[in-house]
Order: structure tokens, then sequence, then C-alpha cells
């Protein structure tokens, strides 16, 4: 906490601090300047160049020499709030802000502000600046180059001085030795002593100190807290994404090789994870709400990316809709929102995720995206969501509702037909997934190729790519004999072509299928099956489709 006593006497550079008067209409991201050097002298200029400072306090309402008088600033007086989260929406950060007043009431806002991420310089206007003298200048190429070329080092391979084999859990050790023999089917590792088994996985070294892998995975919980006391995994119920207060909260404060599924086994209670029926006329389907293999690999993932060097909790929050699972620390470095599937991540924590591959907890390390999303595409949920990271935290948003079960279906029905190297990947069903909500995001030109050959998809004048009947299908009026599933494709994509859908419109798509009169006798059964809606009268009657009651389609 700053005071008025301790910001007189400090020094810019060696305090990591910067001083301005800022008495009335200073500005925030450049004002009304046009050279870019007289525009980055701003608050978000400042902050930028802190920031890549690893950190520091701008102090608006105090002279910049030595001693720094107060002179008062009105800058975001009443506002404090709105300026930090528009800070958090420009840079990803999260400053503080505090307000000091002398004793003639006059202000100074002083702007905590963090260390940019390892591994990437925060920029304003497109600039990585650095402070040099007074003045805010462009980051020289070495500077540059060093931060980007910054990798965190491999925390769990640390050796935890002090930590012996009688802090570990025996429990624990049986049950991640009972879990690689299961996994490798080596009877051999039933009968190694505890120390040979701990140096064969590296969990210990020639001297025999243990590392912080060791302390993790198998840990007692006393010990853990001792050693590790943000180690913890926090599990909150609510009921609803309004309420404030949590209905239920649960710490684990144990080894990760038995933290594990009793994490699972508490989010899994009946009434919080129910299963779900949703009636597809004329079957049914059965999804849990929540995936027990798409959960654990969010929370093991949660593990070994997190940053263990920033305090914070794995925090889960549950309720009935969703789960959501936050850790410190941002993305890998070279990992971002938008190739999250696509490039090979880097744990922060190797040799932690290393072991915990040979325990068949995970398959491979950079697997476990494509498994939660895959997951989710194969129930019909929305996509997993990390829309709400930054630079100081993942936060994977997992969605327990329905939204595109015809599709589950096509997946399901395609998978359980086709040798395991014929099946689709994860990008082809994206692709697919892409093509049924018209949206671009999770489009893989690569997979075009196959979908056509599957005929799951067919070329479009207007969409360029559609659904084929194998998934119309699936929807109830086609599956109980209505409708054909070609005549409800038709329907339905001409109907995506503009708001309002005449009955001449109706004729032309099906000019080469039936008769006008058998078109309209079909239009007048589309309204009848609640298909399509008829509004207006006379010559101003149009159509438009309706949605069942899940939403897709």
């Amino acid at each position: 906490m700053s005071t008025l006593q301790e910001l007189p006497s400090l020094r810019e550079k060696e305090d990591h601090i910067e001083f301005k008067e800022a008495t009335h209409n200073y500005p925030f991201a450049g004002g009304q300047h046009t050279d870019p050097r007289d525009r980055r002298r701003c608050v978000l200029g400042y902050i930028v160049a802190l920031a890549n400072e690893r950190g520091g306090r701008l102090v608006l309402g105090m002279t910049d020499n030595i001693p720094h008088k107060v002179v008062g600033s009105d800058f975001a007086a009443g506002e404090t709030g709105a300026l930090e989260d528009e800070i958090y929406k420009r840079l990803h950060i999260r400053i503080r802000t505090e307000e000091l007043y002398d004793e003639t009431q006059k202000r100074v806002l002083v702007i905590n502000v963090p260390s940019r991420p390892i591994g990437k310089a925060l920029r304003f206007e497109g600039v990585p600046l650095m402070r040099i003298g007074d003045s805010l200048r462009e980051m020289d190429d070495a500077e540059y180059f060093a931060i980007i070329s910054e990798q965190s080092p491999d925390f769990s391979a640390t050796i935890c001085e002090g930590l012996t084999i009688n802090n570990l859990s025996e429990t624990a050790i049986a049950n991640l030795r009972h879990r690689i023999y299961q996994k490798q089917n080596n009877p051999n590792i039933l009968t190694l002593p505890d120390g040979q088994l701990l140096s064969d996985l590296d969990l210990m070294n020639a001297e025999g100190k243990l590392t912080y892998a060791a302390l993790i995975l198998l840990g007692k919980s006393e010990i853990i807290n001792q050693y590790l006391p943000q180690n913890n995994i926090v599990i909150e119920y609510r009921a609803n994404h309004t309420q404030i207060r949590h209905s239920a909260r649960q710490e684990f404060k144990e080894p990760l090789v038995l933290t594990i599924d009793k994490v699972w086994s508490y989010l899994n209670q009946p009434a919080s994870n129910p299963m779900q029926h949703i009636e597809l006329m004329p079957q049914i389907l059965d999804i849990p709400s929540f995936n027990s293999e798409t959960i654990r690999e969010a929370v093991l993932n949660a593990m070994i990316h997190r940053s263990f060097q920033m305090s914070g909790d794995i925090f889960i929050r549950q309720y009935p809709d969703e789960i959501t699972i936050s850790n410190s620390g941002g993305f890998p470095y070279g990992v971002n929102l938008d190739n999250l599937l696509t490039v090979n991540s880097s744990p922060r924590s190797r040799l932690l995720t290393e072991v915990i591959e040979k325990t068949g907890l995970i398959e491979r390390s950079g697997q476990g995206v494509d498994i939660m999303f895959r997951n989710c595409l194969m129930e019909g949920k929305a996509l997993p969501d990390y829309s709400a990271s930054d630079d100081y935290q993942v936060q994977l948003s997992i969605s327990a509702t329905v939204v595109m079960p015809y599709l589950a279906l096509l997946f399901r029905d395609f998978q359980n037909s086709k040798a395991i190297d014929k099946q689709l990947n994860v990008f082809d069903m994206l692709t697919l997934y892409s093509i049924a909500c018209h949206n671009d995001t999770y489009f893989y030109p690569n997979s075009i190729k196959k979908l056509l050959e599957e005929e799951l998809i067919i070329p479009d004048s207007y969409f360029e790519f559609v659904l084929s009947d194998a998934y119309f299908k699936y929807y109830p009026p086609v599956a109980k004999g209505a409708f054909k599933a070609s005549d409800i494709r038709k329907v339905y994509y001409m109907m995506q072509h503009g708001e309002r859908t005449s009955m001449s419109d109706f004729q032309q798509v099906f000019a080469n299928d039936y008769t006008i009169k058998q078109t309209r006798t079909l239009v007048d059964k589309l309204v009848e099956y609640q298909v399509i809606s008829r509004e207006g009268k006379g010559k101003a009657t149009h159509y438009k489709w309706l949605k069942s009651k899940n939403g897709e389609i």
C-alpha cells in the first residue's frame, strides 16, 4: 500500500515509479496529439513501459522532481473502477488503483502496474515501450529479443529442499505404482523399492533429494501446505450465475494422484451432474451434464500448465449448466486462442507432466485440448471456451447444455460405422460443426475433401458448403417418416437465405421434384408439423423456419 509519507523521496528508476502532475485533462490514450512520440506520453503509455520493466507504480498528482510535492489530480476521479476495467480490456493486465489525500484534500492517484507476462512485451499502439530518462521510447532490438526469448524454468523439476521420503504419502505412492503398472503392464513396477521407483521417475536425484513434482504428486497434505500452500484445488458450487455466495465449497490439499479422483467424485454428485435425457423422437439421447474425461483433462491441464511462482489456487466453479476452471499463469509460450488445437504446447511443469503421462491419467502432453473438443462435439455441446483467459490466468468454461443433438447423433453413428483409421478426427468434426453453424472459426480446409467423399457435406452456391441429408435424417419429423431428409434440407437452407420466404420460393426450389400442387401440399404439411410457420395473409403470406426446442435447426 502506498502512502504520502513514502512517495516524496522515491526515485523513478531505482524504485520503478513514475510521477506526473496530471492536474487536469491528462491524456489516457494519446489525447489529441498526432506525433507518436507525444501520443505515447499518456497513462496507457506509461503503464505499458512500467509493465515491460517488470512492474511499478504510476503516480498522478505529484511533481516530477525530488522531493515530489502533492499538486492534486482529477484524473479518473470517481471512475477508478471503470479505469481498471478499460485498462484490462486494452492490455489484458489487472492494475490496482489507490486514491490518497493530503491534509488539504488534494488527491493523488497511484496506479499499481503488474509485470508483463514472461516472454511477452506489452505494446502501446503497436510499439513496445520502455522508459529512458524522461521519455518513452521504442524498445531496442536487444531488449525486445531478450524478452521474447525468455522461458520459464521447469519448477516441478526443482529440488524441494528439506523434503524426504517420509514426507510422502504411502497411499499416494501405492496409487502411483498401481497406475503405472496398469499403464505399462510391467509387474516389476510392483516390487521396486520406493526409492528406486522415485529415482526411475526422476522424482529423486542421485543424492536422494526430492523434486517439487514428488511433492505435488505424492506429498502428505500437511507437507504440501508447508512447502507449496498455493497448490490447492478449490471447488465452489452455485445454483446460478448471479449468486454471489457459494452454496458449497471444498478445498483439496492432497497429493495429485489421489486428488484427481476426489475432485471428480465431488463434481459428479447426482444433484450437480444429472443425466440429461434429450428427446429426439423416436429416440432419446442420454448425455451426462459433465463428462468425466473432459473434466479430468481440464483439471490436469490446469495443473501442468499453471505457474507455481504466481500465488493462486486452481479454482473450479460449478453451476448446473457450466463448469469453469482457472489457473494462474497465461497460456504457455507460443500458445493463444487462435492456435490452441494446432500448436504443440510445452507445459510449464515438464517433469510433472512426464510422470502423469506414465500413470495413464493423460495420454500425451498436448492432446488434452483435442480430447475436450472431441468429447463436446460427440455430445452435441457448445465447444470449450477459453475466451476469458488473459496473460495472467487461463480460464476454461465447459458447458453442460446440449445445443446440437442431431450433430451428436451423426458423429456417433459415423464413428461407430468406421474403422479407427477411417473415423473423423477433431479437425474434421470441427469443420462439420462450423458448416452447421455457418461460422468459419473452426473451419479447416484440409478436411473438406474427406467430408465430401463421405457425403457428409455437399457444395452449395450460397454457403459454399452445407450439411448433407446424412445430417437431416436425424431431425425428428424425418426420423418418424413424415418427410424426406432431402426435402427438409432444401427447405432449411432456402430459408437461411433471407428472412421472408414466399410460396413462389418453395415452387422454385422444388420445381424439379414436385408439381405446384404437390409443393403446396408439402408446405401445408410443414406448417402442420410445426417445421415452419405461416404468417400474413394473401399475397403478403410468408413463412419462417421454427427452431426445435433444443435450438438446433
